[in-house]
């Protein structure tokens, strides 16, 4: 009988998944809630989620207004944030906090480049580790004579294209991120080129 890869391709996909929400969590100069998803903050003791306790609205393209559900958490929402990779100093008037997105520059898009590149290389590298995994099984039946050559041959090759499979998709994911970011810095430069042109007026 020939390996069963369906908790195989489970794996893989929870990978890609992994890879895609991680992805949409960096910034690419535009206000995006979605970059607080991983921010926690000590709340009784405990880690918790800063979007549980805190409505995130996008004020305009470049800035997230923050409003805690209990006031007393907002200094405890301030540090997270500092502290996170976010690479961003909220403003806290007390009541809320405003994060305002600066623009994206070549030097910051190169930056992420290389950040998306090596998330990449990390979620090939998890995929094919699950390849291996897969492979061993196939060798354990094998050697129990659960599974004929042929069948083992057959479930190798069901693997190796599984494995393709989820690494062309993975090399999707991040084009389109690298995409992203240069469409969001072309937009900058556009906009600041515009601005320049503009006659000043007395």
């Amino acid at each position: 009988m020939k390996l069963d890869t369906k908790k195989f391709e489970e794996k893989m996909q929870k990978t890609l998944d992994t890879l895609t929400a991680d992805l949409a969590t960096m910034r690419v100069g535009k206000a995006n809630p979605e970059v607080l998803s991983k921010i926690t903050f000590e709340y009784y003791g405990a880690p918790t989620p800063l979007m549980t306790m805190a409505s995130v609205a996008v004020a305009d393209a470049r800035t997230l207004v923050i409003t805690p559900y209990d006031k007393s958490t907002l200094k405890e929402m301030d540090r997270a944030i500092q502290t996170s990779d976010l690479g961003i100093h909220p403003q806290n008037d007390g009541s809320v906090l405003r994060l305002t997105f600066p623009p994206m520059t070549e030097d910051r898009r190169r930056e992420m480049t290389k950040q998306v590149a090596q998330k990449g290389e990390n979620a090939k590298v998890a995929i094919r580790n699950i390849r291996r995994e897969a492979n061993d099984a196939v060798k354990e039946q094998k050697k129990n004579s659960e599974m004929t050559e042929d069948e083992a041959k057959v479930s190798d090759k069901e693997i190796q294209d599984l494995t393709d499979r989820y690494i062309k998709k993975i090399e999707a994911v991040v084009d389109a991120k690298d995409k992203e970011m240069i469409a969001e810095q072309e937009k900058e430069a556009g906009e600041i080129a515009a601005k320049a042109d503009e006659p000043d007026i007395e």
